[in-house]
């Protein structure tokens, strides 16, 4: 079943000039049928390079957003409509216009795991990898960080000469990642080295040897002569470790680090989304060019994966 599926989805591909994409942390069946896997801005660039015309976005809607961003003359597709983002949801325009009413003049990094209209009302886009360096770059000494307060905790803690106007918001799956199985995870096996995400919280990155953005787990693990790793992020990861590194071994800190969302795309949805042309993600024009210059600022300064 599943070979005829991939089957038809590579036909179909090949018939709409179509390109797919698929998030780290992607079912692993869907990782394999893709064209590209990596993080959200990485799959967006690469689309955007990319002879297709037709973008499939295996991830969540704010992913598929910044692909048309940065592709608005191609159809991009997100194969599960209702696969969101409950940390980019936490957030929308209006919240961040009222945050920025409370603190006037001062500029807005906003991390990419956010919606376009957020994007557009923000001065300057960052990663996970770039975060440091974005909020270095601004000559600003207060700045207003959204919408992951645990990622601007971290940024914080190495730029003490800024100081960052946080707002609440989190990733509910980083947020499951707790001090006390880092410790645990560290015991049963004190050879590993333990990778976790920036999205955690600071007193787990403290724990950590590493905090790594999804490809920056995938660099150092591909270049490090160690062979046990504990990995802090969403187990969808494993995946692509494995299959990238068949002499290494990696356990999750917990099995509980699953992204609900991320686990709603199957390769019957991507066919179905190829088959039907469905469903598409568009930006207003207007929101378009002011997001894009907030995403271009960031690559001005360096994506740092």
């Amino acid at each position: 079943m599943a070979e005829s599926l991939v089957e038809k989805i590579n036909k179909l591909k090949t018939l709409r000039q179509a390109v797919i994409l698929a998030h780290n942390y992607q079912p692993g069946e869907v990782q394999d049928v893709a064209d590209y896997v990596g993080d959200s801005l990485g799959l967006s660039i690469e689309a955007s390079k990319a002879t297709a015309q037709v973008i499939v976005f295996c991830g969540v809607d704010f992913m598929a957003e910044t692909a048309a961003i940065l592709s608005p003359n191609k159809t991009v597709l997100i194969p599960e409509s209702n696969a969101g983002c409950p940390m980019a949801n936490m957030i929308d325009a209006e919240k961040l216009r009222a945050l920025k009413a409370e603190h006037p003049g001062v500029p807005v990094v906003c991390y990419v795991n956010s919606s376009a209209a957020v994007k557009a009302e923000s001065d300057i886009c960052c990663t996970s990898a770039n975060a440091v360096a974005v909020v270095r770059s601004l000559p600003d000494k207060e700045i207003i960080f959204v919408p992951d307060k645990f990622l601007g905790l971290n940024t914080q803690k190495a730029v003490p000469e800024k100081k960052l106007v946080l707002f609440p918001g989190y990733c509910p799956t980083h947020a499951k990642i707790m001090p006390q199985q880092i410790v645990e995870a560290k015991r049963q096996r004190p050879e590993a080295k333990v990778l976790v995400h920036p999205e955690c919280r600071p007193d787990v990155v403290a724990l950590a040897d590493q905090a790594l953005s999804t490809d920056g787990m995938l660099k150092y693990v591909k270049n490090s002569p160690d062979r046990e790793f504990i990995i802090g992020t969403e187990i969808g990861l494993i995946h692509r470790l494995n299959k990238e590194n068949p002499d290494k071994n990696f356990y999750p800190v917990t099995d509980l680090a699953v992204c609900p969302n991320m686990k709603m795309t199957t390769l019957e949805k991507v066919l179905w989304s190829l088959e039907d042309m469905k469903t598409v993600v568009k930006v207003d024009e207007s929101v378009r060019v002011k997001a894009e210059q907030a995403i271009l600022r960031m690559l001005a300064v360096g994506r740092q994966d």
